[in-house]
């Protein structure tokens, strides 16, 4: 069989992956904190006599967009965005920890501070616990701050910031970054946050909408050139018959 379909499947495949990426993003275009997944692929010569010119197209990790998506101000207390590079501290539903840029926090009926999917933040000390009745407010710093009525404001934890650099980084299928040795990353006391915002999704809608438009044409093509190869093969196939 002609090693054309071999090559031409490899493409369509990797085009495949891309648009699976691209609707990806489009969908979360609107999700606080959602940093763009990215997609590259490499062309890898097909080894063999008579096939040099030919080649494979295999994907080639690119990970995720950096970019910072654009801070809303929400009002609210317990609302918080990551100014400049960093990542919130939160525990994962594996139990181990991972990081996030989504930070609209709410706190537990048990008084646990957590982000509105349900992960623990994490603290510096562990798990940070508001006092009943208690209001809250979160210093640039990460640092929480309980107010009981009748008492004085008293700190009741540090939210841990993180900034490992993007290479040390992976993206889950959870949304959630974690380092790629698997060990918890530092803090980092030069990260800052501001309070009573939010950081939206990074993803230019106009640009994956091209992308995807750009991806289907990309696999017709794909397609047509499978559809080529099986065409020369059965003439092919007809010129060496017996009969033929």
């Amino acid at each position: 069989m002609d090693r054309m379909i071999y090559t031409a499947m490899s493409g369509a495949k990797a085009t495949l992956t891309r648009q699976d990426a691209l609707a990806n993003n489009l969908a979360n275009a609107s999700t606080a904190g959602f940093r763009a997944d990215l997609s590259a692929f490499r062309a890898v010569p097909i080894q063999g006599q008579g096939s040099p010119t030919r080649v494979h197209a295999l994907e080639a990790t690119a990970g995720f967009d950096t970019a910072e998506g654009p801070i809303t101000q929400t009002g609210r207390a317990l609302d918080i965005a990551v100014r400049g590079p960093g990542w919130i501290a939160v525990q994962g539903l594996d139990g181990n920890e991972a990081y996030t840029r989504a930070g609209s926090l709410e706190m537990s009926a048990e008084g646990t501070l957590q982000t509105v999917a349900g992960l623990t933040v994490v603290g510096e000390g562990g798990p940070i616990v508001v006092p009943q009745g208690a209001s809250v407010t979160i210093g640039a710093d990460g640092t929480v701050t309980a107010k009981q009525q009748g008492s004085p404001p008293t700190p009741i934890g540090q939210i841990k910031l993180v900034n490992p650099q993007a290479g040390e980084l992976r993206k889950g299928g959870d949304g959630l970054m974690r380092t790629t040795n698997g060990d918890p990353a530092p803090a980092d006391p030069l990260v800052r946050v501001a309070d009573g915002a939010l950081e939206g999704s990074n993803v230019n809608p106009v640009e994956s909408m091209v992308g995807m438009i750009a991806a289907a044409r990309q696999f017709e093509t794909q397609m047509k050139m499978l559809q080529t190869a099986e065409s020369n093969e059965q003439r092919a196939a007809k010129l060496l018959a017996p009969n033929g």
